[in-house]
């Protein structure tokens, strides 16, 4: 408004005289715009426009001198600003890794000679010294001298593919309960680990349902 009152006014003016008049449009960086009958500061966009001057006299109105116009601001390149971290994008939480199953390892049913059932993981178990009776040369068990032993093995046979994984689930349970009725300490920490081992191996493999 400020800056077509002044045009107004220099358009009225008396004490011009014939001929042509310029006149300047300046535009700064914020956008405002100035019109005067000078030229533009420096850094400033500027636009002039010629027109013919009033020829008759008319009373002489002196206008105030132009306020400077303020100094331009320069604005730094974005690409000479400081660059600031930016902050990542929430992400979302990592998946939890797959576990991955892997089947058991098959089962024994094996009996020793004395007619006592175990699993083995093994369908052929280590021999086992079975001791025998030492007698005398004359048939007097009790004139026998030295030790003597004969090599058993253990029949085993393997348990079938339908019963796998029930009868692996059994071994683990009576692997639990094992060690409550270990006579010594030692023999209870023994029974303990073996039931860890069997357990992690069945927690991994694919006999287990995924949840």
């Amino acid at each position: 408004m400020k800056s077509l009152l002044t045009l107004a006014l220099l358009l009225s003016c008396g004490a011009l005289q014939a001929g042509e008049v310029v006149f300047y449009r300046c535009t700064d960086a914020n956008g405002a715009l100035t019109v005067q009958n000078m030229p533009c500061p420096k850094g400033v966009q500027q636009t002039t426009k010629v027109m013919q001057a009033v020829a008759t006299p008319a009373p002489v109105f002196v206008a105030p001198s132009p306020a400077p116009a303020p100094a331009a601001t320069v604005l730094p390149l974005l690409s000479a600003l400081p660059h600031a971290p930016l902050a990542e994008a929430a992400k979302p939480p990592a998946p939890a890794p797959a576990v991955i199953r892997k089947p058991l390892p098959p089962l024994f049913q094996c009996r020793t000679r004395q007619g006592e059932n175990y699993l083995s993981e093994t369908g052929d178990p280590p021999g086992r010294c079975l001791a025998l009776r030492v007698t005398g040369l004359d048939g007097n068990p009790e004139t026998g001298a030295g030790e003597a032993c004969e090599i058993v093995r253990d029949t085993c046979t393997a348990v079938e593919a339908a019963h796998h994984c029930a009868t692996w689930k059994q071994r683990v349970r009576d692997a639990e309960a094992a060690p409550r009725s270990a006579t010594s300490t030692g023999a209870a920490q023994s029974l303990q680990n073996e039931h860890q081992r069997l357990q992690k191996l069945w927690d991994n493999s694919d006999c287990v349902e995924p949840t």
